[in-house]
């Protein structure tokens, strides 16, 4: 179900679109993709000069390249459109600094650490923060919902609904319920 409409008559000022992708790629590696465009409804004045209403006042993309244990192996950084060019594009060869990461492993510690505040592009930054969540559902096309093997179905113990003690868990996947404590 959407949002109720408004009950007050309001302007558009701003949209932010954006999107992500992931890729099977036939070399066995996966690519996950982000992108990010802002404009606006009406001319927008900035010191470096006017965006049209409809013109991209930010339009950024960063796809990671991962293998199936969610090691980073290439990093690529594009921006299509930002408010001060030949700035806010300079930081651009510093997220190479992500390849040997792992999108699981300290991942978005280590995203804040190296591009937090002022060490990076905060549009690019942010779309890095939603790709381990990305990966996760990439990858679950490729496995089943409730697979009868070994190990624990991945999505399990990641949020609320699915905690262990959940009516949720003990309905659907009764073999991993555990009795809450």
């Amino acid at each position: 179900m959407p949002l109720p409409p408004s009950r007050a008559k309001r302007q558009c000022l701003h949209r932010r679109v954006v999107n992500f992708d992931g890729y099977k790629r036939e070399d066995g590696l996966w690519d996950i993709e982000a992108r990010l465009v802002d404009t606006k409804d009406q001319p927008y004045p900035l010191s470096s000069g006017v965006r049209l209403p409809g013109e991209a006042v930010h339009d950024m993309s960063v796809r990671l390249t991962i293998d199936s244990a969610m090691m980073i192996h290439e990093v690529m950084t594009c921006t299509d459109a930002v408010p001060y060019s030949g700035a806010c594009d300079s930081i651009l060869p510093d997220y190479s600094k992500l390849v040997g990461l792992n999108l699981f492993h300290g991942f978005l510690k280590t995203v804040k650490a190296l591009f937090g505040h002022t060490r990076g592009c905060s549009h690019l930054t942010e779309l890095l923060m939603f790709l381990p969540t990305v990966a996760l559902q990439t990858f679950a096309s490729e496995v089943q919902d409730n697979d009868q093997g070994e190990h624990q179905p991945f999505q399990l113990d990641r949020c609320h609904a699915l905690v262990l003690h959940s009516e949720t868990v003990r309905r659907y996947y009764p073999r991993w319920y555990r009795k809450p404590i």
